[in-house]
């Protein structure tokens, strides 16, 4: 009754963003108006009353910079992929997969993530400087029927999203596909260098219409080409083009360093990749993971700082520029400090091993030996829920880079295993690159917070089961 019913409400939804949509076809504002109706209908109080005339008030001004960005989204997008991707993602991940993971996190006691990033291969077609993923080697691969289990199992616990990374997944785009096709209630993404980008594959993405891409990028060509190689940042401005014309949603994957941090910000690099069609850009702090890393790429507590304020600015409501971006680890304040091991996602590596997060490469399960449950109630990935958030500054929120003492700890007390299979990493060596800059930034860090609004309200949110 419960899967009638679902679905049913699924084919409600459908039906009523579809009729939504042909509105903003006639009628911008009035069809943008009904969807916001629609979502507080189907979502009610998963947003605040504030949230849904906030977004009212901004529909009423088309000269806003969102409203702006929203109409460009709207006219250059395909119709279909709009359509899943507010399904999908929207009815599916955001509303009833969030209702069902809190209800499984209450039933098992333990982590239910609200999406699950997955390895297909270690394989690559480039072979950058520095990439952590080349260090399991080019042999190993999840099957698809691997593949297929993990998502089967997850839709069980509420897990309806759905990325992949690598190695270079792409090389897997033909079961990527399949998997989009077989489980159509899903919202995938997949981060790429983008050279495997051809009109073909394209075409593929607009028929299933959810999956989306972020694209490696270091900066401009020289920069980039430096790291992945001659003539790459061209292959990736030319499946840029490929993807705005096919009417994809695509987006930035940029690790920013010591060396880079300003360029990847500039007002000049992000006119060009708003240009190209990206609709948000990701940004990654580099983290020294392996053990070869280059300590000297970490930011320096100013650049951290900088960082932190320019993403601000990039995204704020006026001003800066018509693009989501993202920080992963400078947005802590907004989802609680870590999101790893398996409170809001997990990673699943090329071998099988599931990893609280996919700079921490320990686990004390393997999905070819357990089921998805059992490896996110492997001791690991207790510890983690024991201890998060791992600070109540969430500008340190990472076990490792900001905490380096509690990693340590979490491995030892747990027994899990280093899972980098060409060079093993102690918890102790990997940690003891992080000390240096952990009491560098939480000088900084501690006075940012301090001034903090959400400091100054109590703002804590680990504890009220969002997702």
């Amino acid at each position: 009754m419960g899967t009638l019913t679902h679905k049913a409400a699924r084919s409600a939804y459908g039906a009523a963003i579809d009729l939504a949509l042909k509105h903003v076809n006639k009628d911008r504002e009035k069809g943008l108006l009904q969807i916001v109706d629609l979502t507080e209908r189907y979502m009610g109080d998963n947003f605040s009353t504030e949230s849904y005339e906030a977004a009212r008030r901004l529909i009423r001004n088309p000269e806003n910079k969102w409203m702006k960005y929203v109409d460009r989204a709207l006219d250059e997008l395909d119709s279909h992929v709009i359509r899943q991707t507010a399904l999908n993602l929207g009815y599916e991940a955001a509303f009833h997969g969030t209702k069902t993971i809190r209800e499984m996190r209450k039933k098992y006691d333990c982590n239910i993530p609200w999406l699950i990033l997955m390895d297909p291969t270690s394989a690559c077609n480039l072979h950058c400087t520095g990439c952590w993923a080349a260090e399991y080697g080019n042999k190993l691969n999840l099957t698809y029927d691997e593949l297929d289990s993990v998502i089967t199992q997850g839709k069980e616990l509420g897990i309806y999203f759905y990325m992949y990374t690598g190695g270079e997944p792409l090389i897997r785009k033909n079961d990527i596909i399949k998997l989009c096709e077989k489980h159509n209630d899903c919202a995938f993404h997949a981060f790429t260098n983008a050279t495997l980008v051809d009109d073909a594959f394209c075409e593929e993405m607009k028929r299933v219409g959810n999956l989306s891409l972020s694209i490696s990028l270091e900066g401009f060509e020289e920069v980039n080409d430096l790291r992945r190689g001659a003539g790459v940042y061209d292959k990736v401005m030319h499946a840029m083009d490929l993807l705005k014309k096919h009417g994809q949603i695509f987006g930035t994957s940029i690790c920013y360093t010591s060396k880079n941090i300003e360029t990847v910000t500039s007002d000049e690099f992000l006119d060009l990749i708003i240009e190209k069609g990206c609709r948000f850009t990701w940004y990654f702090h580099y983290m020294p993971v392996g053990n070869e890393a280059a300590v000297e790429l970490l930011p320096t507590k100013e650049q951290r700082e900088y960082m932190y304020h320019r993403v601000r600015e990039i995204r704020s409501m006026e001003g800066g520029k018509p693009i989501y971006a993202m920080d992963f680890q400078n947005d802590g304040e907004f989802v609680g400090g870590c999101i790893a091991g398996g409170r809001n996602y997990c990673h699943i590596n090329p071998n099988g091993d599931v990893e609280p997060c996919v700079f921490i490469h320990y686990s004390g399960a393997n999905i070819r030996e357990v089921s998805l449950l059992d490896a996110l109630k492997q001791p690991l990935f207790m510890a983690y829920r024991d201890n998060q958030p791992f600070n109540n500054n969430h500008l340190r929120p990472c076990p490792m880079l900001e905490n380096p003492e509690i990693l340590q700890r979490m491995v030892k007390e747990t027994g899990a295993k280093s899972t980098d299979l060409q060079s093993p990493e102690s918890a102790e060596h990997l940690c003891g690159k992080c000390l240096e800059y952990a009491q560098n930034w939480k000088e900084s860090a501690d006075r940012i917070w301090e001034e903090h609004p959400y400091h100054r309200e109590g703002y804590q949110n680990y504890k009220s089961g969002n997702k």
